[in-house]
């Protein structure tokens, strides 16, 4: 169940009324003004109270905890990171959920068109209100999931404030404070407000909390887990096929330099645990600025505006550049580092290879490069939006409203502890550095070898609106009158990424390669929406009203062009304690910048290769189709052939996609009844085609749909995995380059289902007495989300569905569990307020059935949380404890997650505190 409250109104002797004067109110989901909160689509309301109660400065702690929403980007993404937040409804991914601020589109920080909700100042957030299913017809693109709408509250006099939150155990502690002033006229209708955050997190590193110290691998019999980590080590590992290393130590995973110039086999005890460095919550400092306002300049016309300013510094930290690969080696320049029996070996090896003439040994090289310190990203992202418009009535039952907005966001981005790739090379070749060993690297080799990346990208976001609303007609059956609201709208978007040399070129090792990407295009839309209230008060119709939208969009993209959404809805009351509602839409969502335009670049997904499972060997037909795709049939089974748990991936765009189109409807059932009790319960179907993906759903499913469901190495899915010639290695070396382990760009090949059910339920008892007034108040807030059906078809009409409904792994991604509940229990008593909120995550399973991990299934998990809030005067006082008794996150396998677990879905923090205030005058 869950902090946010239901779409209906808050208790009241009719709970339909929203307005205690009468006036119109808009409600997310429609552009038309109504009298109360009803609406055919179920909608969450989450107020400043609940922002208040966990301590929230960050929008996402609160809302990514609602049980319709996966966590997107977080506090708690590294890799990849930037410090900013998306909100996931559904799970079906940031970019198909739409978020308004006052009813229009806001900025998006980067080429895949995402809002970044750092970027809205959560202290003057009156309330979010979000809608799950298609509202395209209403919004435009990208309304698949919902649409998010945070409404901004107008501040009069002064309003200062502060926030302060740490750990129990010291690590990443938090600061903000505020400032706000406003103005409001008491003779019009014109008010402004100016405001101004600061806000600073400091680090938390996985080496912080014993759990994540070390990346946990399954042991042999998968009973358990062992303290792992990567096969590039900080010693240097070499290797070369069995054929080529007979009788030396670099056959098999290899020889490690354990002491310098001295090798050994290498281990799978030797693995380097690159955890501890690594950033377990990231690091920020961001400014926010800005004003929003009106001026009533006559009657019939309302000048308004919003400006906004947001400043941030993050950084992201990982372990040193892992420099993988096959490289050329000079036996004889680096031979004063070795001792005479591995030249003796090397010699040998380069016998067998042809090339000892050159003098010269062909091996794979996996060397942690920690003499050149941690990979770090210093993101530095500045974002401004100006909008203007002007709205107002022309008559009493017409008005008008009309902006322009323009924002921009840049990013610059820095990134040290960078190894170059050719100069590496060239110093294997030269033995102008020494890699056999750890720590062997001299200041000047390190010089010699490492780079500093620095790129850009720049975002721009235009949009034109006009749109007018008002009555046509009243059937005189007790109802309200007929409602139109229409419009027209034209978006224009435009996004780069420019990265230097090193990074275009892959020159760059250890964060990747990023390539140039640049476009854009526009669009010119018309719409409208019809509101009919049928019949009000009469018997066996308390009321009876049927909603209808269109929307007709013109891009300017060859591939999309024109597209038509629609949506309808019904509400039935028989009587005033029930209502019965139903809507059906279709979406569409254009293809971001990224998708279409993204020049191609290096991914690191976390995959298990097939090939190299023990029952592939007693497969005859996987055995078959891993010998066809270049495993030697020797290595069919070995574990030896997937040294790493990450592969290479290539990604990028597609000029060609199309949009992606979806259908979707919800019913259900508002129930009231008794006084100050709400029940809302609504099923949901949502069924997105063309979606637009990496290909065939990402380097995991690509592996899984070649060998365990195509099983055919000549098919399109197995032709997208590149082997290694010579030892069958997931690398896609040849001729000593190493290349893509596996191509992954976009394509409108797959399709999304997910359906289910949410419940919520509001109830308040009035009590006649107090400690501190002559009464007080008991109430409860909560809501629940049954995930039915959540099931990903990589290439449709394929018989491929991944089902991730109460999974979680390498496929499905943050777990989703198909029970997700959220509550609240509340105590006001005077100026007291005491609450405590429970958090509930069901039970997933791993969801890969072919292979056994340690951790096949995670428990339900449950959290509580304790504020107390003080109102005296013009002072709010806050205090609480998030995670109450110390709960520790379900800890996996390294194979499965990072960090040991999800840190964005399970709290890694531990028992965190918080304290603010707030002064009005």
């Amino acid at each position: 169940m869950a902090f946010c409250t239901p779409a209906i109104a808050e208790p009241a002797a009719d709970a339909t009324e929203a307005t205690s004067d009468g006036s119109d109110i808009l409600v997310t989901g429609s552009r038309i003004k109504r009298a109360n909160l009803d609406t055919p689509a179920p909608i969450a309301i989450v107020t400043a109270e609940d922002f208040q109660a966990r301590g929230a400065v960050n929008i996402e702690q609160v809302l990514n905890a609602l049980p319709q929403a996966v966590s997107g980007l977080t506090a708690f993404s590294n890799n990849p990171g930037g410090g900013v937040a998306t909100l996931d409804l559904r799970g079906l991914g940031p970019q198909r959920t739409l978020v308004l601020v006052n009813d229009r589109r806001y900025m998006f920080y980067d080429v895949n068109q995402q809002v970044d909700l750092n970027t809205i100042p959560q202290f003057l957030i009156q309330g979010a209100e979000v809608v799950t299913g298609g509202a395209s017809a209403i919004y435009g693109s990208d309304a698949i999931a919902g649409v998010v709408n945070f409404r901004l509250r107008d501040i009069d006099g002064v309003e200062v404030g502060g926030q302060s939150q740490v750990t129990e155990r010291g690590y990443g502690a938090r600061k903000e404070a505020h400032v706000a002033l406003g103005l409001k006229a008491s003779d019009s209708d014109s008010h402004f407000t100016v405001y101004g955050e600061y806000y600073k997190r400091n680090p938390a590193f996985q080496g912080d909390r014993s759990i994540t110290y070390y990346a946990q691998q399954d042991n042999a019999t998968k009973t358990g887990f062992v303290n792992g980590g990567s096969a590039s080590v900080t010693q240097g590992r070499f290797s070369t096929s069995a054929a080529l290393g007979a009788g030396t130590n670099y056959t098999g995973l290899g020889a490690i330099f354990a002491s310098p110039g001295i090798s050994r086999p290498y281990t799978t005890a030797d693995a380097y645990n690159y955890a501890p460095v690594n950033y377990m919550m990231v690091p920020q400092e961001r400014w926010l600025g800005g004003a929003y306002g009106q001026y009533e300049i006559s009657p019939l016309a309302k000048a308004y505006t919003e400006i906004s300013f947001t400043s941030s510094r993050t950084d992201t930290l990982l372990a040193a550049t892992p420099v993988s690969g096959t490289f050329s080696i000079n036996i004889g320049n680096n031979a004063r580092y070795l001792s005479a029996a591995d030249v003796a070996q090397l010699r040998q090896i380069a016998a067998r290879q042809g090339t000892a003439a050159q003098d010269t040994v062909s091996l794979s090289v996996a060397r942690r490069v920690s003499e050149v310190g941690a990979r770090s990203n210093h993101d530095d992202r500045n974002a401004y939006r100006v909008l203007g418009g002007v709205k107002g009535n022309l008559s009493d039952h017409w008005s008008y409203d009309a902006y322009y907005s323009y924002a921009r966001t840049k990013n610059s981005q820095v990134q040290d502890g960078d190894v170059s790739k050719s100069a590496f090379a060239a110093a294997l070749l030269s033995g102008s550095i020494n890699i056999f060993g750890p720590n062997t690297i001299t200041p000047e080799g390190v010089k010699a070898i490492s780079i500093q990346a620095q790129n850009q990208d720049i975002s721009v976001l235009q949009v034109a609106s006009a749109s007018a609303t008002g009555r046509l007609f009243n059937f005189n059956w007790g109802a309200d009158d007929v409602s139109i609201a229409f419009g027209t709208e034209y978006r224009s978007t435009h996004s780069q990424y420019i990265p230097d040399s090193a990074v275009a070129s892959g020159d760059a090792l250890g964060l990747g390669v990023g390539k140039p990407t640049k476009g854009g295009y526009n669009v010119k839309e018309a719409f409208a929406e019809l509101r009919v209230p049928l019949v009000a008060n009469r018997p066996g119709v308390y009321r009876l009203e049927l909603t209808g939208a269109g929307r007709y969009s013109h891009y300017s993209l060859e591939a999309v062009r024109g597209t038509w959404t629609f949506g309808g809805g019904v509400e039935y009351s028989p009587f005033r304690q029930i209502t019965l509602r139903g809507q059906y839409s279709r979406a569409v969502r254009a293809p971001s910048v990224a998708e279409l335009y993204g020049g191609q670049y290096a991914n690191s997904p976390t995959v298990a290769d097939p090939c190299a499972l023990a029952s592939a060997a007693t497969n005859a037909t996987i055995k078959a189709v891993c010998i066809a795709t270049g495993v030697p049939a020797a290595d069919v089974g070995n574990s030896a052939l997937q040294p790493n748990v990450q592969v290479k991936a290539l990604a990028g765009g597609n000029p060609d996609l199309q949009e992606e189109r979806s259908n979707s409807y919800t019913f259900g059932a508002v129930l009231r009844p008794v006084r100050r009790l709400n029940i809302t319960a609504d099923y949901y179907h949502i069924k997105v085609n063309h979606v637009v993906a990496p290909a065939a759903g990402g380097t995991a499913n690509i592996l899984n749909l070649c060998y365990n469901v195509i099983q055919n190495a000549s098919n399109a899915v197995c032709q997208l995995i590149h082997r290694n010639p010579s030892s069958g290695i997931i690398d896609g070396s040849t001729n000593g380059d190493v290349t893509y382990s596996v191509t992954e760009t976009t394509a409108n090949l797959g399709q999304l289902v997910t359906s289910g059910a949410d419940i919520s339920l509001d109830y308040s008892i009035p009590l006649d007495f107090g400690l501190f007034s002559t009464s007080s108040q008991l109430s409860f807030t909560g809501s629940a989300n049954y995930t039915d059906k959540f099931n990903t078809t990589p290439i449709a009409g394929l018989n491929s569905i991944i089902e991730c409904a109460g999974k979680f792994g390498v496929r499905c991604g943050e777990p989703q569990p198909k029970l997700k509940t959220n509550a609240r229990l509340a105590y006001r008593d005077g100026p007291i307020t005491t609450s405590l909120g429970w958090r509930r995550l069901g039970v997933v399973h791993d969801d890969d059935p072919a292979t056994t991990f340690t951790v096949e299934r995670i428990k339900a998990y449950n959290l509580f949380d304790f504020s107390l809030v003080a109102k005296v005067g013009g002072m709010t006082w806050s205090a609480g404890i998030n995670n109450l008794f110390d709960k520790k996150p379900p800890i996996i396998g390294s194979n499965q997650a990072e960090d040991n677990t999800y840190p964005s879905t399970y709290d890694v923090l531990g028992r965190d505190f918080f304290v603010s205030a707030s002064i009005k005058f």
